[in-house]
């Protein structure tokens, strides 16, 4: 009886995790989407003369999307886009302690024999201090030049992904990265593009000039996330495939491949 409650409530949340996932990542896409198309549109509108305005077709209506430089309603008709991020972080944290920390798919004892709650301690221990060390690097000089930043965040993706090979059983460690990644995309979403938002709003109430590097950080954070969005999907799919994955003699170097066959897509998609 025990048994099946449990894989219920598995199967609610991973279906709460996926739903929210699709939300927000179909968000940020979107929104991205249309910060390039409005680049465009800018320039050329800066060219002859033109009012920046983007028409799309759905649903069988005609949208026309237009981007403003001031806030023309009261901030409390602004409506923002937040709890999709922070629901499907939750859920996936939830998931993480049902199946790996107390579900028993954590150690694997022929890669390391150590106690589950050392286990723990190192996962999470990844999980906060990944999101610190790529915070610092996103608001240092590294994070100014987008080929610098690429090679160190491959460098580190490629050490944390050879440590946790050598650490966890090969599943766990898939996860672990995963994690990771969401963590960075969620606290990107809620410690800097939601703060920058409110400032940029409360600017704009106010009738005073807002900073412009607060918008430029926050849009480089939603740029970085689209690029963290197609591993983490690799990730979670790569459970269902354990010889090519985490079951391969190469899992480390499998794993630092499909995160970079994952930056790839997006910057395809980013593109599109």
């Amino acid at each position: 009886m025990m048994s099946s409650i449990r894989e219920w409530l598995h199967l609610a949340v991973r279906w709460f995790h996926v739903f929210a996932g699709i939300m927000w990542v179909g968000q940020t896409y979107y929104f991205t989407w249309l910060d390039g198309q409005f680049s465009k549109l800018e320039e050329k509108a800066a060219a002859d003369g033109t009012a920046p305005a983007l028409w799309m077709v759905h649903s069988g209506g005609f949208y026309a999307v237009e981007k403003q430089r001031s806030l023309q309603v009261g901030p409390e008709l602004v409506h923002w886009f937040r709890w999709e991020a922070m629901m499907t972080w939750l859920s996936g944290i939830l998931l993480l302690f049902l199946l790996y920390y107390f579900g028993g798919g954590l150690i694997d004892t022929d890669v390391a024999d150590i106690s589950l709650v050392r286990g723990i301690s190192v996962g999470l221990g990844v999980i906060v201090f990944g999101w610190l060390i790529y915070d610092l690097a996103a608001r240092s000089t590294l994070g100014k030049s987008p080929t610098a930043f690429a090679i160190f965040s491959l460098l580190m993706t490629a050490g944390v992904s050879w440590g946790l090979l050598h650490v966890f059983s090969g599943r766990a460690a898939y996860i672990h990265l995963g994690a990771t990644f969401g963590t960075i995309m969620a606290l990107n979403v809620w410690e800097r593009i939601l703060p920058a938002q409110r400032k940029m709003i409360a600017a704009a109430a106010a009738g005073a000039t807002f900073d412009v590097s607060l918008g430029a950080q926050a849009k480089l954070r939603s740029k970085h996330n689209t690029f963290l969005a197609v591993p983490v999907v690799f990730i979670m799919l790569s459970n269902h495939f354990p010889v090519a994955t985490y079951g391969n003699k190469y899992s480390w170097e499998i794993l630092v491949l499909l995160v970079v066959v994952g930056w790839g897509a997006a910057m395809v998609i980013r593109r599109a």
